[in-house]
């Protein structure tokens, strides 16, 4: 069988074993876990269009990378109405990506079932689909009748949801990120961000043909308007290239119920 590696803070950790180490940055330096020896041509352009088979399961750290608060307010760029749904593409182009999310108690690590998990975040451009977007993306009409890049999902008895999505654009005074809710019946037990390597970013961007004609992003981790440079490293994804040219994006999120 393939010995799967997994990108983690200060180096790789293989399934099962090994140990983290945080990275930290200051006002708008970059905030980086790990040297990625991967290149942009190693993954599918054109979003998750030709993607065929079963993708292995996804690999997660045992305990939780953080405990995840609750923020304030959903944001202005959120929707109502999302669907269920495993790919939330809509055919939007972009690096194929699959979030996986595994969600346990804080306390115990004992897997959450039964949450709604919802996910949501730009499309390589930066932009935000549906209504409320308009607030986010002036003059992006066509987006505002789409509902692109959002989805939710129930998790299974492991915890666990995925999505299948695609590399997140940027946007000004914003580091690279995805939104996310989690309810369990009529309750709100998270909303909260997560965060992309910067060094992944880079790779990304200055290389990846869906991302091309963007200009160079201004906000690293260490500037993001919502995380404090100490607090970021904590909420970055650990990194698997899977066969095929797609990116695994994982974490485990300690819910405090």
């Amino acid at each position: 069988m393939k010995r799967r590696t997994i990108i983690l803070g200060g180096g790789a950790l293989l399934a099962g074993a090994g140990a983290v180490f945080m990275a930290r940055g200051s006002g708008g330096a970059p905030i980086s876990l790990h040297s990625f020896d991967w290149k942009a041509s190693d993954f599918r352009a054109g979003g998750t269009a030709g993607i065929s088979g079963a993708l292995p399961e996804p690999i997660f750290r045992a305990e939780p990378q953080c405990i995840a608060t609750l923020a304030q307010t959903l944001g202005p760029c959120h929707t109502n109405d999302v669907p269920i749904r495993s790919d939330v593409t809509e055919g939007v182009a972009g690096l194929p990506t699959r979030v996986s999310l595994r969600l346990v108690e804080a306390s115990t690590c004992k897997p959450v079932e039964g949450a709604d998990v919802e996910i949501w975040h730009t499309d390589a451009r930066g932009v935000y689909s549906g209504e409320a977007a308009a607030m986010c993306n002036a003059g992006e009409a066509r987006a505002r009748s789409t509902s692109f890049l959002r989805g939710r999902q129930i998790s299974d008895a492991n915890g666990v949801v995925s999505f299948l999505t695609v590399y997140p654009g940027w946007y000004p005074s914003r580091a690279v990120h995805i939104h996310l809710r989690v309810l369990l019946g009529d309750r709100e037990l998270l909303v909260s961000q997560l965060l992309f390597d910067d060094a992944l970013s880079d790779l990304v961007y200055q290389g990846h043909p869906d991302y091309a004609a963007r200009p160079v992003r201004a906000t690293m981790n260490g500037g993001d308007t919502v995380f404090s440079s100490s607090e970021a490293s904590h909420f970055i994804f650990d990194f698997e290239k899977l066969d095929g040219g797609v990116l695994q994006a994982s974490y485990t999120i300690g819910i405090a119920a």
